[in-house]
C-alpha cells in the first residue's frame, strides 16, 4: 500500500511539476565580523599588521551571551586552532579548546588539557552550539562554553582572568599535533570576559621592524643620508 501511494505521488509529481519538498539547506558559517572588536566583543589578532579574521595567522574573539561565553577562532592551517587558559604564560596545566580538521572535512570542536608538554584529550566537553568550516587553507570555528563550571582541574572559571595561549598546527588523522611555531604568541596580560579589546600582535615577520630600538635605527640612518658624510 505505501509502495502504491508513493507510485501514484510519483506521477502526481511528474504530471503537475509539483517537485517533493527537500530538506532545508543547512545554514553557511556566518563569517566572524571584525567591526565588533573593542566594541562587543574582544579580539586578538596576531599577523600582518591590519589584517582580519580571514587574513590573520591567527585570529580570536570572544564575547559574553547571558551564561555563555562565545568564542570565534581562526588560523592559517589546514590542521587546528585552539585558545588556553593559563595561570601563567607557560604552557602546562592548562584548560585548551581546540577546533580540529578531520580526514572527512569536518571542523570539530574538542576539549584538552596541557600536561606538561603535550595535551590530553577530555571527555568531558564544556562546548556546545559548535560550528566550523575549512576554507581557503583555513579553520575557522565557533562555539559557547559556559562562564561557571563546578569546582573541575580540567576546566577553568571564565568569570576568573587567565592569560590567553594561542596556538594552530598540523594534524593527521583528525589527531594534532605539535603547533606551528616554536613560541606560539601569548596574552601580554590576563584578560577578562568582562573586558572588551581589539588587541594586535605583530607575528614574527613583522616584529623586527616594529620595535623601538629599530624604530629609533631607522631614524637614526635617514637622518645621517639626509646631512650626509663629511
Amino acid at each position: 500500500f505505501l509502495f502504491l501511494v508513493f507510485y501514484l505521488a510519483m506521477i502526481y509529481s511528474h504530471y503537475t511539476g509539483y517537485p517533493f519538498p527537500t530538506a532545508p539547506p543547512v545554514d553557511p558559517f556566518a563569517k566572524i565580523r571584525v567591526d565588533d572588536c573593542g566594541k562587543t566583543k574582544g579580539c586578538f589578532r596576531y599577523g600582518k599588521p591590519g589584517c582580519n579574521a580571514e587574513t590573520c595567522d591567527y585570529f580570536l574573539s570572544y564575547r559574553r551571551i547571558g551564561a555563555d561565553v562565545e568564542f570565534e577562532l581562526s588560523a592559517d592551517t589546514d590542521g587546528w586552532v585552539a585558545v588556553g587558559f593559563s595561570s601563567d604564560k607557560k604552557m602546562g596545566g592548562d584548560d585548551v579548546m581546540a577546533c580540529v580538521h578531520d580526514d572527512n572535512g569536518r571542523v570539530r570542536i574538542q576539549h584538552f588539557y596541557n600536561v606538561g608538554q603535550w595535551a590530553k584529550e577530555i571527555q568531558r566537553n564544556p562546548a556546545r552550539d559548535e560550528e566550523g568550516v575549512f576554507e581557503n587553507n583555513r579553520v575557522t570555528c565557533r562555539f559557547k562554553r559556559p562562564v561557571y563550571v563546578p569546582r573541575e582541574e580540567t576546566i577553568v572559571d571564565l568569570h576568573l582572568s587567565w592569560y590567553y595561549l594561542f596556538a594552530w598546527g598540523p594534524a593527521i588523522q583528525g589527531s594534532i599535533t605539535r603547533h606551528d611555531i616554536d613560541s606560539p604568541p601569548v596574552s601580554e596580560r590576563v584578560v577578562s570576559i568582562y573586558k572588551y579589546e581589539d588587541i594586535f600582535m605583530p607575528s614574527a615577520a613583522y616584529q623586527t621592524f616594529s620595535s623601538p630600538f629599530c624604530l629609533l635605527l631607522i631614524v637614526a640612518l635617514t637622518f645621517y643620508l639626509l646631512m650626509g658624510t663629511p
